[in-house]
């Protein structure tokens, strides 16, 4: 391939791109990025793009704040638009998200072969929108990147070797990220100093089925509450989290700051005790950064991070959160564990791109 077409819409997929597009520049693919506009705020949007110096993207669709069925609908109309006047030789999904499915989609109809980084992943909660769109971008995709081998059995076991598809194990592209923007991230983000950070533990608040659910969301506010008084809780909050906690009047007795670029994101991982979230990225870059986590779901995709006892699942569960905490807080892990690939993640992707 020579001529692909790249979809992102939102923080993770902005991070992943990054370091991918990186490498196809570096094999003289050339690459047309569409932003769909899902995450459209400065602070999850623009400045990722800045940072992290990710291609400015060709085509911005502004598509945000719908119901899931009008949001994918748009944008599948949108990115079918641009697919007709690029003709890509194929195109780039990244994750779970509405994004995700609406360039799957665009791009399958119009038989241009879809290329899914982050692939076989399931939680096997079928209640999760993101579930429905890893699973639904998976099925029609022709070249599956899997992060690991959980997900590429997950592919088999749903009888992918029978598909006229590609399953490549390649490793995480946002372990690849963490290691090269690193020192880019010490250099240049103050956000410790300015914070006046020394202990504190960092959590993060978003998902569907906790921030739209007033009992779950006021469970694990309230123990977030009580972490704080045990040790400082510092909280990048979601718009959409925000929304509902004003809407519902509910007490915030934790540090509460704007959502941050990627930069101040990995300082605030390298330097916190702990993560409290229920992002699936954040889970993975907390045991990049040899950080424990708390999820605050009841279900992981990342599961090889529970079974290895680097995360414990919580769900919104006040209690169980609270033990979580406690319990990671005294445990002593050995990190160095190679869960996710040594950081060619994006190398060996673009290479089969390339190639395919």
């Amino acid at each position: 391939m020579k001529h692909i077409v790249t979809i992102v819409g939102a923080r993770p997929q902005f991070i992943k791109a990054a370091v991918l597009s990186r490498w196809l520049i570096n094999y003289g693919v050339n690459e047309r990025i569409i932003h769909t506009g899902q995450h459209f705020d400065k602070n999850m949007s623009s400045v990722f793009f800045d940072e992290m110096e990710i291609p400015a993207p060709a085509y911005r669709l502004d598509i945000h704040s719908l119901p899931h069925g009008a949001m994918t609908g748009q944008m599948l109309e949108g990115i079918e638009n641009i697919l007709t006047i690029e003709k890509p030789d194929g195109l780039l999904v990244f994750g779970d998200t509405n994004s995700t499915l609406a360039g799957a989609l665009a791009a399958a109809k119009m038989q241009i072969p879809v290329i899914h980084v982050e692939a076989g992943l399931r939680s096997f909660n079928m209640a999760m929108p993101e579930e429905i769109n890893r699973i639904l971008t998976d099925r029609i995709s022709s070249l599956l990147f899997c992060p690991t081998d959980k997900a590429v059995q997950n592919l088999k076991n749903e009888g992918f070797e029978h598909f006229f598809s590609e399953i490549v194990k390649n490793g995480d592209v946002m372990q690849d990220a963490v290691i090269y923007y690193a020192q880019k991230a010490a250099e240049k983000s103050q956000i410790i100093q300015k914070l006046n950070l020394h202990d504190f533990a960092l959590a993060t608040v978003h998902r569907q089925e906790n921030a739209d659910n007033k009992e779950i969301l006021q469970n694990i506010i309230l123990s977030l509450n009580e972490i704080n008084r045990q040790i400082q809780v510092v909280v990048p909050l979601h718009p959409r989290t925000q929304q509902t906690i004003k809407q519902q009047d509910i007490n915030c007795e934790f540090t509460i700051i704007e959502p941050v670029g990627y930069f101040d994101i990995l300082m605030l991982l390298k330097n916190c005790k702990l993560v409290l979230t229920d992002s699936g990225g954040l889970q993975k870059e907390a045991f990049f950064c040899k950080k424990h986590c708390v999820v605050l779901r009841n279900e992981t995709e990342w599961t090889e991070l529970v079974d290895n006892g680097f995360n414990i699942l919580a769900g919104g569960n006040q209690l169980k959160i609270k033990h979580a905490f406690d319990t990671l807080t005294a445990r002593k892990s050995d990190f160095s564990l190679n869960l996710y690939g040594n950081g060619n993640a994006a190398k060996i992707a673009a290479e089969h791109i390339l190639k395919y």
